[in-house]
């Protein structure tokens, strides 16, 4: 007989290695077993804390919420904070706003926000976008505090009776936020504008030419008088400020207040009682609140619907608010010397100038503003401050 070629593996021949392996791939697949049943206990254990956390912090938070008076400490740290995180995330699309705005027919330096924000990082740099931010984050804070808490104050006490407030009521509360915000907003805007509108001016004065210098309102309120071929040093918001309280006293800073009035006051009275309606709609039943995002999209909502519709009222202010003009430019006296000449020179869709623009900045910063408001940032700061503890 023949030799076999094909001998049989040393496996089958020797049963030893077999119990041995088969012993290995028992002992690995019950540690497999033991890891897998061990992640998913930790898996489970983690969801369940999270979900004892989120009932606790936020569900158990907003029924103290509801059951306790206003907190006027509470609603200005709430709109400080959103103020902050919502200018910081949406200033270079308000600095865009700010210098389609006072562009005129035939001077054109921006073709569109897009535009606007290239030729700006271009020419000043990435930090150029952000140019007076420093104006708005020290003084957003009281701002939109002062707006979002006087709101919350008139509507507290327009409903005393127990009833809802009608839309009137609700009218007459934003009405009372907006004439309140007005004696922080117009300086605000006012030092923000010249910051902002220096890039413009500098770039149409030089046509074709965007420098990478830094550049400002040559103004003689904003800066000296330089040399010639000198360039001047950027001037900072203090710096203007200084000046116009020099030159002008304290209505220098107050330049534009009516127009302000005129934007601020029917923002107010189109957004909350808006915003409260939207946000009555996502209520799963009517003891139980909306949840987070739906009041974000409710404030979204409601905030880019005021800010198009008082957008001329906007566009008048910054044309009032703008000390330096370039080349052709004209001034104006007064609000109404300031829409007849638009009017005439440019036509009714200049009051639109910036609306789209407009709407994206203020959509996400009252969003953020009221989720700051449903969560109850404030009230759980103040419960768990170093001087509520003490008083503990």
């Amino acid at each position: 007989m023949g030799r076999c070629t094909n001998p049989a593996p040393s496996l089958y021949l020797n049963p030893k290695p077999r119990r041995y392996h088969y012993s290995r791939l028992q002992d690995t697949l019950q540690f497999d077993s033991i890891r897998n049943y061990t992640r998913t206990r930790l898996i489970s254990t983690l969801e369940d804390s999270l979900h004892i956390t989120y009932i606790f912090f936020f569900d158990h938070h907003k029924i103290n919420m509801s059951q306790q008076p206003i907190s006027l400490p509470a609603k200005l740290i709430n709109g400080g904070i959103a103020g902050i995180v919502g200018v910081t995330c949406v200033f270079p699309i308000d600095l865009a706003k700010t210098r389609l705005q006072n562009q005129r027919p035939g001077q054109q330096v921006y073709k569109s926000m897009v535009d606007c924000l290239v030729k700006t990082v271009r020419s000043e740099g990435y930090f150029g976008m952000y140019r007076g931010a420093a104006v708005n984050l020290t003084l957003v804070t009281p701002e939109k505090a002062i707006k979002l808490a006087a709101n919350d104050f008139f509507r507290h006490h327009l409903s005393k009776d127990g009833k809802g407030l009608t839309v009137l009521r609700e009218m007459l509360a934003g009405c009372g936020a907006g004439m309140c915000q007005v004696v922080i907003t117009t300086p605000m805007e006012m030092l923000k504008i010249q910051l902002q509108d220096a890039g413009r001016i500098a770039a149409q004065r030089s046509p074709g030419v965007m420098s990478s210098v830094k550049l400002v309102v040559p103004n003689p309120i904003l800066t000296r008088s330089y040399n010639v071929a000198a360039l001047p040093r950027p001037a900072s918001a203090m710096q203007i400020a200084r000046e116009l309280l020099h030159t002008q006293g304290i209505q220098g800073l107050y330049r534009g207040l009516g127009a302000t009035i005129m934007r601020d006051v029917p923002f107010s009275v189109v957004y909350f009682p808006l915003f409260a309606h939207l946000n009555r709609l996502g209520k799963p039943s009517l003891d139980q609140p909306p949840p987070f995002y739906w009041a974000f999209l409710s404030g979204a909502l409601a905030g880019s619907t005021a800010a198009v519709a008082v957008n001329p009222c906007d566009v008048v202010k910054t044309r009032l608010q703008s000390l330096s003009k370039a080349g052709g430019e004209e001034t104006y006296t007064g609000v109404v010397d300031c829409i007849r000449k638009i009017l005439q020179k440019e036509g009714p869709s200049a009051f639109l100038k910036g609306a789209g623009c407009r709407a994206l900045v203020i959509a996400p910063l009252f969003g953020i503003a009221q989720v700051m408001y449903f969560l109850g940032v404030g009230e759980y700061i103040l419960e768990n401050s170093p001087l509520s503890l003490m008083s503990t």
